[in-house]
């Protein structure tokens, strides 16, 4: 029996990168909870698989193949809801651009794009979630961020923790001006997350993913599904009296310092 304060049932959820990763996780734990979708990624085939995962849970799912970092199609994406659906009651904004690049290295047009991406059209995203929310009286943002946002990754990483150090900051924001109208906003902070990319970028350096490991006391890289019961709450009446949390889901990472060690297993 799952507790009714769960229950997602009757909820339309809004939510970006749907075709791997979290934000496919996010899409279907929602629709396991009892909510109808719209869901978007520029990967339209994989938008269209997942979207055949929720119906196959008997939900109501709308997939459509958007550049989030286009205001234009996010503005589309936005009308769309409310030809089919009329409402919202969650948005998860989970994708985003990223580069690698060092610091002297850094091209301004690619700090800019990332910037843009991360944090310009996710704020037009929430803008718009947040005015159909706020007429409603109700609703809950989630901003998916990174450890990366309130610690130094190195790595070239720059452009990309800069913008989700802006990400954390709109979160909190936003927070504080709709808490008193019903209208939550939180994010969650994932540390290294399995995804396909990743993979790649672990295959090219073997040294990777122990580095990785060395920082994540749980012990083992985070899987996407580790996402859904988070995002449920946050999403959920569960979570009616927390706005503005800043969540990790790090295996435990940010809290070990630096030269900190995990214990060892027992046994």
């Amino acid at each position: 029996m799952t507790h009714p304060l769960f229950d997602l049932s009757g909820r339309v959820a809004l939510v970006t990168g749907v075709a791997q990763g979290m934000g496919r996780s996010m899409a279907i734990g929602f629709a396991e909870a009892g909510a109808d979708l719209v869901i978007c990624d520029l990967n339209e085939a994989g938008a269209q698989a997942t979207a055949e995962h929720i119906r196959g849970l008997g939900r109501r799912v709308i997939a459509t193949s958007t550049d989030i970092t286009d205001i234009d199609q996010v503005r589309a994406l936005f009308a769309t809801l409310d030809s089919e659906f009329g409402k919202i009651d969650v948005l998860a904004n989970v994708t985003g651009p990223s580069t690698l690049a060092r610091p002297e290295d850094l091209k301004l047009e690619d700090l800019e794009r990332v910037v843009h991406g991360l944090l310009i059209a996710r704020f037009y995203a929430c803008q718009e979630g947040g005015r159909r929310m706020l007429a409603a009286g109700k609703g809950s943002i989630i901003n998916l961020g990174s450890v990366g946002g309130v610690t130094a990754l190195g790595r070239g990483n720059i452009a990309y923790s800069a913008a989700m150090g802006g990400v954390i900051q709109m979160t909190r924001e936003l927070s504080t001006e709709w808490a008193s109208r019903n209208v939550r906003v939180n994010a969650i902070l994932p540390a290294q997350v399995v995804n396909p990319g990743l993979e790649a970028r672990m295959r090219d350096d073997p040294t990777l993913e122990a580095m990785f490991l060395r920082g994540i006391p749980i012990g083992r890289m985070g899987r996407p599904d580790d996402i859904k019961g988070l995002a449920i709450f946050l999403a959920s009446d569960a979570s009616a009296w927390v706005t503005g949390a800043i969540i990790p889901m790090d295996g435990g990472n940010l809290a070990q310092n630096a030269g900190g060690t995990p214990g060892k297993a027992e046994g």
